[in-house]
């Protein structure tokens, strides 16, 4: 069975949530909400701990039973998500938490697919992408002619330089790049339009 990919933008900011499913199994990247109707789910894998990819993890590890990942220098940015959401006016939000934490490098399997995890600190000092059959799911840190702000707590510009210019420019050039916000765009493209070249 072809892997299959569904998005779900949800959240204040309008996160991209990815659903992979492939042989009956399901993996979702980001959860900045809680979706009806999702089978088989097996892992939640956190691209980062913003609270705009977060909030709803608890409720969708509650309906679901998977397990939940985040690089673990990122748990903080997690544990920040109530006091930000108080300044949009929302209160009582939990602190979403994490099952286990991921490693660089380490691998998922779900269905017939792996998924590799690629440690790319810069937007936070715990964001990952995560790499599937020529697609990577870059979070914050990669965007269509553009990268992940690095202004907020965490953030560090050469870092963020190096995990793009050095390890995700690495990757063949037809690699599909699936941000966190915003549209598709593939290595080779980015390699020739990206702000940060």
């Amino acid at each position: 069975m072809k892997l299959d990919i569904k998005i779900y933008e949800k959240g204040p900011l309008q996160a991209n949530n990815y659903l992979l499913t492939d042989n009956g199994e399901s993996v979702l990247i980001d959860c900045s909400g809680a979706f009806d109707n999702i089978k088989n789910l097996k892992y939640i894998l956190l691209t980062h701990g913003h609270f705009d990819h977060v909030l709803g993890v608890n409720e969708m590890k509650k309906r679901t039973g998977a397990k939940v990942y985040v690089f673990k220098d990122d748990v903080q940015r997690m544990n920040e998500s109530p006091q930000i959401m108080e300044s949009f006016g929302v209160d009582g939000v939990e602190i979403p938490v994490a099952d286990e934490f991921l490693t660089d490098g380490q691998v998922f399997k779900f269905g017939n697919s792996e998924i590799k995890v690629i440690h790319t600190p810069g937007h936070t000092e715990g964001g990952v992408c995560y790499l599937v059959d020529g697609k990577l799911f870059s979070g914050d840190t990669l965007f269509k002619e553009s990268v992940g702000r690095c202004d907020l707590a965490g953030g560090n510009f050469k870092k963020l330089q190096h995990s793009v210019k050095d390890i995700l420019f690495k990757l063949d050039d037809e690699t599909e790049v699936f941000p966190g916000h915003g549209m598709s765009t593939t290595i080779g493209y980015e390699k020739t339009h990206n702000e940060i070249i």
